[in-house]
């Protein structure tokens, strides 16, 4: 059986928490796409973690994690990010990469930090952490993939076509130091040192543990409204987010899939620029920012503050409906506790026609919330671990998102444990 947990927004669902929990019952655990651009933060018994590369399952001995050949791999910072956890008592996670994943270089970094810059206001809110200069070199076939770390000549060769390549730019654009073939061939080296022991053809290990009957739970990064196709174009991310894309980034049949196990927020949040039609400000986002999450909403990666918004059943229905979900995962629901009234954003109004359908992008910029509001439940529900035990109020407004929605709200998350779960 293989399931998908992917996001139905702007990422910062609370996926990670869902995986960690779901990898339990898994035995693999695939990341199928996206980079160290984004982080989900995990909160169980060995403590409170945020990963970049890493699965979300690396927490059970029992599990495999995978990075999958759709994943743009910053070497460093993977081995970072194990020796992290098993600093912190963790023990040391089994881990395959795909001989076919392709290399996030220092230049990458480099180029992403001075393109915004270079756009300054215009800047797309990027973490810096090269993610659109690796996929367009991806894209352009001019990217370095690990297989390509035990061809000696071809790595020589290619590393003084990329410099050549890649210096026009640093010159004549950026006007900063240009790159020289030995530093980016020793750069190589140091990678294929790294990642030599953990390489393999990991599309052809998925294809036999399916075969075999395991269970392979596959991640996604960020959410459906930052996918390149149906998302926020052009402030998007620069990998599919979608569950489709899972059969592609980590080289298995489509048909696989049998669950989508989409993550939704109680409200809303993001990082980055771009539309947020329910966002709200001031005092008001302040408050529901301090009380998110755990320790607040801050990004994993940046620590930047999240944009805060009320719970957008128009983005969520739209998000939910193009990963093709079977199940949806409503996380931080404890967090709206404190309030007595809760609005919800069932419309968007454009040029005065209310719709509840998602509009591309030119069209979102124009769009006003439509909201309703309902009673809020105003007490804590963390600790409460049936359906039924959560109050009146709070179960009419979880029906009241699964009924907008038109997808089944399974899951529940009321608190940042691994524990703090609610089946329906």
């Amino acid at each position: 059986m293989v399931k998908a947990v992917v996001g139905a927004n702007w990422g910062d669902e609370g996926k990670g928490k869902i995986t960690d929990m779901l990898a339990r019952e898994a035995d693999i655990i695939v990341r199928f796409q996206g980079g160290a651009n984004a982080g989900h933060t995990i909160i169980n018994d060995y403590g409170k973690f945020a990963l970049h590369t890493l699965p979300s399952g690396v927490f059970y001995d029992h599990t495999t994690s995978i990075i999958g050949n759709g994943v743009a791999l910053n070497v460093p910072v993977l081995f970072d990010e194990i020796q992290s956890v098993v600093d912190r008592g963790v023990p040391k996670p089994k881990i395959l990469v795909s001989d076919r994943a392709q290399m996030v270089m220092s230049y990458h970094i480099l180029l992403d930090t001075y393109e915004e810059e270079r756009l300054a206001k215009k800047s797309f809110g990027s973490t810096k952490s090269g993610i659109a200069p690796f996929y367009s070199d991806k894209y352009a076939k001019i990217g370095f993939q690990v297989s390509e770390l035990f061809d000696e000549e071809l790595l020589k060769e290619k590393a003084v076509r990329v410099c050549e390549q890649k210096n026009v730019l640093l010159e004549h654009l950026y006007h900063k130091p240009l790159l020289q073939p030995e530093a980016l061939l020793k750069e190589l080296h140091g990678y294929k040192e790294m990642i030599a022991p953990y390489v393999c053809d990991t599309s052809s290990y998925l294809y036999e543990a399916i075969q075999s009957g395991k269970h392979i739970l596959l991640e996604g990064q960020l959410g459906s409204l930052k996918d390149p196709d149906h998302g926020i174009y052009p402030m998007v991310t620069s990998s599919s987010t979608l569950a489709a894309f899972g059969a592609i980034g980590a080289g298995i049949p489509p048909y696989e899939i049998g669950k989508i196990i989409t993550v939704c927020k109680a409200y809303s949040s993001a990082v980055g620029a771009g539309a947020f039609v329910s966002e709200i400000f001031g005092q008001e986002a302040d408050e529901l920012r301090r009380r998110g999450g755990d320790g607040g909403e801050f990004g994993a990666t940046t620590g930047r503050p999240r944009r805060m918004g009320w719970f957008d059943c128009v983005a969520s229905r739209y998000g939910c409906r193009i990963q093709g979900t079977t199940d949806v995962a409503f996380t931080v629901l404890d967090v709206l506790g404190y309030l007595k009234e809760i609005p919800v954003c069932v419309g968007y109004e454009i040029d005065g026609v209310v719709t509840e359908e998602f509009p591309t992008t030119a069209r979102l910029a124009k769009a006003k919330p439509v909201l309703e509001v309902l009673p809020g439940w105003n007490c804590e529900i963390r600790g409460i671990r049936t359906y039924e035990e959560l109050p009146q109020n709070c179960r009419s407004y979880v029906e009241f998102v699964e009924k907008k929605l038109g997808f089944p709200i399974t899951m529940i998350s009321n608190g940042p444990g691994r524990d703090d779960i609610i089946y329906r």
